[in-house]
């Protein structure tokens, strides 16, 4: 057997500030990734200056889009451009994050798949762990903070309260299709004892916004959906904030949330993942005024 080189990653890239992508690159490079495929798409409501500053940024950080995109982010808008972009990144193994993902693993890169391709496995799988500020304010995130300090607390906010799918394919060879949300490879199943832990730094300032508009826009039908579970993890969410002032109740014991870093796995990762991956199921839908979305990239 050839020794694996290291994947090529693959992301659709929203609005993001600029920052934080350069954050993710950086942590990305540090995991060994040398070659990035990335489709930027952008909403119409986003301002050109945005659009245009996001772009410099990513030429700045070497790393040139393969695709810029404007338009309406229909249900299946991701999923197209992830596909497009796993076509351009050829045979191998490609690494799958959404801007806001930042992956951790329980070895290096290059011994996780040199260990799922010794027991024949295709997928490698992970796990969200959503993360947020000490007090749960949706906070506007400064880059000399950093986000370990700005968001030091892991939880299972997306598993336990929005009922969203909290499993995601992390690594999938490139002859192995994917489902929508990266969450499922179907005919493939990741090993349960080696999920990756999926930091997922979604919940800062202007989320509320982004998930406001995203329900108005697919319940209008200007942006087209498959299923209803999008919106409904949204109106959960903005449930929840309204309840709490304005806040993630992260003390909430049901949420889990504890201080976690980057630079390593939560202490007993493996174990809570497995546990939770295999015990999470869809929410049976509730037909209530308001009620159905979460992002589409996300």
């Amino acid at each position: 057997m050839t020794t694996p080189i290291s994947p090529a990653l693959v992301a659709v890239i929203g609005p993001v500030e600029p920052a934080l992508l350069s954050a993710w690159t950086a942590h990305y490079r540090g995991l060994g990734i040398e070659r990035f495929h990335l489709a930027f798409h952008f909403p119409d409501h986003v301002p050109d200056a945005w659009r245009h500053q996001l772009i410099a940024a990513s030429h700045a950080l070497g790393v040139i889009p393969a695709r810029v995109s404007t338009g309406p982010w229909h249900e299946h808008t991701n999923t197209r451009l992830r596909d497009d972009l796993r076509n351009q990144a050829g045979p191998g193994w490609h690494l799958i994050a959404d801007s806001d993902e930042f992956q951790t693993y329980p070895a290096p890169l290059s011994t996780v798949i040199a260990q799922a391709e010794a027991t024949r496995q295709k997928v490698i799988g992970g796990l969200l762990l959503d993360r947020v500020t000490n007090d749960g304010r949706l906070a506007f995130w400064r880059p000399e903070t950093g986000l370990d300090r700005a968001f030091p607390l892991g939880g299972h906010l997306t598993y336990r309260l929005l009922k969203g799918d909290p499993r995601k394919i992390v690594l999938a060879h490139s002859s192995v299709t994917m489902a929508s949300g990266n969450h499922r490879a179907p005919g493939h199943k990741p090993a349960p004892d080696t999920l990756a832990c999926v930091h997922h730094f979604k919940w800062r300032s202007g989320v509320l916004d982004d998930l406001q508009r995203r329900v108005k826009q697919f319940t209008s039908g200007e942006w087209s959906e498959h299923t209803p579970a999008v919106r409904s993890e949204a109106s959960r969410l903005l449930l929840h904030i309204d309840r709490h002032h304005g806040r993630i109740d992260v003390s909430d014991p049901r949420l889990g949330f504890r201080h976690v870093i980057l630079d390593r796995l939560p202490n007993g990762w493996a174990a809570e993942a497995a546990r939770i991956a295999a015990n999470w199921r869809p929410h049976a839908p509730q037909n209530q005024p308001g009620s159905t979305i979460s992002s589409p990239s996300s």
